[in-house]
This record gives C-alpha cells, structure tokens and sequence, in this order.
C-alpha cells in the first residue's frame, strides 16, 4: 500500500475496526467480481464490512475526504457487473447488515437492512402468514440490498411486479456521509418527491442503501401448475398474447427454448421432449377452484394454440419438479461452456419474433444461445455459451451479445429487464434512452455525487471533459 492508501484505511479501522476492514489481497480478490465472469472488473484497495448505517457513515466521511470510489455489494449475485470493483476503490460489503429489523402485519410491511438474503426475508414474513413477491432465480443467496440496487424481478413478476413495487422507503447514506430517509409507512402518500424510486435500480451509483420499508401481501395459495411443449415459436407467442387479452393473470409464466430443453435434460435427466420448440411453465396461486380453473383455461389456450403436450396438477410437489426444468435453465447451459448472460424485454407481442431472432444470431455467429425468461412479463434471458480459452469463440460470443440488444431495441424492448446496466451494458444506455434523457441521468448523478465517488464506471460514463 502506498503511504495515502495507509492513512485512509488506518482511519477506517480506527472507525470500524480491524476485522471489518480487509486489505490481504488474496481476501480482497475474491470481492473483486460478481456473477458476470467477463464483465470487466479492478481490484479494490480495500474491502470494508459495516455492521450499521454509523459504520457506513464513517466510511463515506473517510472515501470523501479522500477522493476514494467506493462500490457497494451484496451478496455478489448480480449478472451485469454492477458491484465489481474498481482499482485502488474500497469495496463496500453489506452482507453483515443482516436483520429482520421488524415485521408489522396490520401495516403489512418490514423493515430491514440490506444484507439479508430474499429468501430469508420470505420466511420470516411467513410466520405472521404473508409473502415477500420479488424472487429472483438466486432468492435463496442474492440480499435485498442487492434487489433494490439493480430493481430485480424474477419468476413471480406477471401477477405481483417486481422490487420498486413493494419500496415504501429508504434510509440511504449519500456521498458526503449524509443520511438521507425518504418514503413513508402508510399505503398512500405523495409528499415532495419520490426518492425512494429513485434510488431503486441506481446500482449504487447515488447512494448506499442501508435500510428498506417493504410493502409485504398474504400470503398465497399453493399453486396449481401447468407445462405445454409447442412445435413453433408462433404457437408459443399466441399463448402468451391470449392470456393477456383473454384477462388471465397467472402467479407465473415461464418459457425456456429448445436448446434449454436439451440442457435441462442432459442435467436432471428429466426425460423432456427434446425435439419440442419451446417449453411453457405457468402457475395460478389463487387458491382452490379459482385456481383450477385459471389453470384451466390456460391449458384450454395452449391446446388451441395447437401445443403438443399439456399437463396440469395441483400437487405442490409435482408442480416444484416441473418447475425445476425452467430454475435450472441457467445452470443446465452452464454445462455448455462459459455463459455470457443477456436480458432483454420486449413488448408480450413480439415474443415469437425475438426468439426467432435469437435463432438467426445463434446460426449467424456459430455459437451457441439458449433462450430461457419470463415470458409473460416480456423479460428474456438468452444465455451463450462459448469457449473462453477460443479467442474466435469468445469474438463471436460478445458480437451474439450486442446482436440479441440490437434485436431487443427494434423490437421496441430494453437492454435491460431486471438485471441492470452495470458495467456490461454502459455503451448501450444511451442508444435505448437517448442524448437528453442521458444528460438528465448524468445531472441526477452530479447533484448526489458531484466528484463520482459512487460506483464509477456504472450505469453510464461521466461526459468528456
């Protein structure tokens, strides 16, 4: 360390303590990176663990008065590079802010700090007989903390929305060390501003989020399941577009295409239709016949649509081991070769012309793409996958990447659906949102961290000059 690196971490130490302030480089390496392998990524000069919102206080006192980045992380989880480190920065880990602060059901809310994992936070709601809805496929490992900074949605996103829905407020720990509480307890309330959305999905780039008021719902039903295969693309898009139209509002619709198909079953050796185009997973969480009978329907619609095979139970431990096929997706493809992860949401109605795309791409580049999402909220996720250790490979992987965005956006979709920009995607923001709507972001971002302490390099790139 240098001789300036020593006095600014001997003041964090002197603040929070030995043990909460990591510099051993072989420790602080393994902080370096979250789940996206080839997003780009430095080594941070230190890597601090607070255990309070006064710990996070004094570290953005220290990193002020010093010039120093800091990168706020959860549990690493994310897929866009959002909480990689920058050279020489202080890596700030939220994990140890753990607790389940408080659970009210007459306000049907919690409040807790930003460390504690989405499934853990599920169960202790599930005590008083309701439900946290935001699940990300990582909900048993990924920290809210983490959902709030990247607006995270997951498999429940058609009926119940996802992470910015249930924020009722915040405490976030601003650049200069200022705290800043903004949001409310009651139901409604629309005084000043809403700054608690606008730290949602800010990929800690205006602030560090140290406590969160969730909005929490009863707690549903056991489902009912269903899955149908289809041999085309078009009848799987006009499954989607009728339960839209047709008023069905499914707890979950979920897709994967055949090339996951494949993977799944090489995986789980779940004996799947390994020549069926896509696979259609949905559940109805309404309870009792309503849900039998939403069930129902969608499978009335699916057979219209000329699917190939429909299967529908009630079972809970049936319908786990359906779903099974769409939760293992990822890792299924993982077996492949490296993943380079994407997430692009189109409108419902051009579901069967992206994954058509995504074929085109895949023959185009001669690499792999397996395309997995959430079909009824438009949210896919076509993963590649590739050699790393071949240079063309990986050439033709990240060209397949900026292909499948390209095809995103004229499809009249987003970059991004729930995994956030990060460092992945900083070149694209400003094709998707346009020169004027960037100046704005970067005015946001100027007002909140003037010298771009927070997170830099995310998000977007500081103007020239």
């Amino acid at each position: 360390m240098t001789a300036t690196t020593t006095t600014w971490v001997a003041e964090l130490q002197s603040a929070l303590g030995d043990a909460e302030v990591l510099t051993d480089p072989d420790v602080t390496a393994s902080y370096a990176r979250d789940q996206a392998m080839l997003a780009p990524a430095g080594m941070p000069a230190a890597v601090v663990l607070p255990r309070s919102t006064a710990d996070v206080v004094a570290v953005m006192r220290v990193a002020a008065r010093h010039g120093i980045p800091v990168v706020p992380r959860g549990a690493g989880s994310g897929l866009a590079g959002s909480s990689n480190a920058v050279d020489g920065a202080i890596t700030l880990v939220m994990t140890r802010m753990d607790a389940v602060l408080e659970v009210s059901p007459a306000d049907r809310l919690a409040v807790v700090q930003p460390g504690v994992v989405n499934k853990a936070l599920r169960d202790a709601v599930a005590t008083d007989g309701l439900f946290y809805p935001p699940d990300p496929s990582s909900y048993d490992w990924c920290t809210v903390g983490g959902n709030l900074s990247t607006n995270s949605g997951g498999l429940c996103c058609v009926k119940y929305g996802v992470t910015t829905d249930y924020v009722l407020g915040l405490e976030v720990v601003l650049a200069d060390g200022r705290v800043l509480r903004t949001g409310r307890r009651t139901v409604k309330g629309v005084a000043g501003y809403d700054l608690a959305r606008l730290f949602v999905g800010s990929e800690g780039t205006l602030g560090v989020i140290t406590e969160a008021t969730l909005a929490l719902r009863p707690a549903p039903a056991r489902p009912v399941t269903l899955v149908a295969t289809f041999a085309t693309t078009a009848q799987t898009g006009q499954v989607v577009e009728r339960v839209v139209t047709t008023g069905l509002v499914p707890s979950l619709l979920e897709v994967i295409d055949n090339t996951c198909i494949r993977a799944v079953d090489d995986l789980l050796e779940a004996g799947l239709d390994r020549d069926a185009r896509a696979l259609l997973v949905a559940q109805s969480d309404t309870g009792g016949a309503a849900a039998a009978a939403e069930i129902d329907a969608l499978a009335a619609l699916c057979r219209d649509a000329g699917a190939d095979l429909v299967h529908t139970t009630a079972d809970a431990a049936e319908g786990d081991l359906l779903l099974a096929a769409r939760r293992m997706a990822i890792p299924a493809l993982a077996q492949l070769g490296s993943t380079l992860l994407d997430d692009v949401a189109v409108p419902r109605s051009r579901i069967a012309a992206f994954l058509d795309g995504c074929d085109r791409i895949s023959a185009d580049r001669d690499v792999v793409i397996g395309v997995l999402g959430h079909v009824g909220d438009g949210n896919m996720h076509p993963t590649i996958c590739f050699d790393p250790d071949d240079a063309g490979q990986r050439q033709r992987a990240f060209a397949a990447f900026d292909d499948i965005l390209d095809l995103g956006l004229a499809l009249g979709g987003t970059i991004t659906g729930e995994h956030g920009v990060g460092s992945l995607k900083v070149d694209w923001l400003e094709r998707e949102i346009g020169p004027v709507s960037l100046d704005v972001h970067r005015a946001i971002k100027a007002a909140l961290d003037p010298r771009g302490l927070l997170n830099p390099g995310k998000v977007f790139r500081r103007a020239a000059g």
